[in-house]
């Protein structure tokens, strides 16, 4: 990997892992789909004043709203609430851990909703290795909050995999990832 892409690698870490901060400071203060609303709220207003100075294109048509509701709803909607929820109940580094089961749960959720993504033993091996890398993670995390927190924390992680596979329709389309991102986001 270039230095470019670390520095892209490490920039994602410090905005996605920062988000669990954020949400652990404000669910003491704040309810759930409050948290949700003002997060991707002003994402979306950000990237609604970015795209035009940018000059990338609004997403058009009644499919191609209606394919990025369902895209809003499982990468957003379902995580985002999932993740406040139980924050309330487990440390922002114990949900963050688990957080790190979403490209595991991308293989199987690819393995079983496409032809071209295949189940191998290589890969099988590897998503087995993550799940117990998490598990040894999570005894490491100290207070392991309630079953059910971790539990949303893990379909959380789901829905961002379901939303992954379903994000390929949009490749054909050949619409502006920002556009795509601005479009699940509203």
């Amino acid at each position: 990997m270039s230095g470019k892409d670390w520095l892209s690698l490490i920039l994602l870490s410090v905005l996605w892992g920062g988000s669990f901060f954020f949400v652990s400071v404000a669910v003491p203060w704040l309810p759930p789909l409050t948290i949700v609303l003002i997060r991707v709220g002003l994402a979306a207003l950000v990237l609604a004043l970015a795209l035009p100075a940018l000059g990338v294109a609004l997403p058009r048509g009644r499919a191609v709203w209606a394919a990025l509701m369902v895209m809003g709803f499982l990468n957003n909607v379902v995580p985002f609430s999932l993740y406040v929820v139980a924050q309330g109940q487990i440390s922002s580094g114990l949900a963050s851990i688990l957080n790190a089961t979403t490209p595991l749960w991308g293989v199987a959720v690819a393995h079983l909703a496409t032809q071209d993504e295949r189940l191998s033993w290589p890969k099988a091996l590897g998503v087995l290795t993550g799940f117990l890398g998490v598990a040894v993670m999570m005894g490491q995390a100290g207070d392991g909050g309630t079953f059910w927190a971790q539990a949303a924390c893990l379909c959380a992680a789901l829905s961002y995999a379901l939303a992954g596979v379903w994000a390929r329709r949009f490749k054909p389309l050949g619409l502006a990832p920002l556009s795509l991102a601005l479009g699940q986001l509203a």
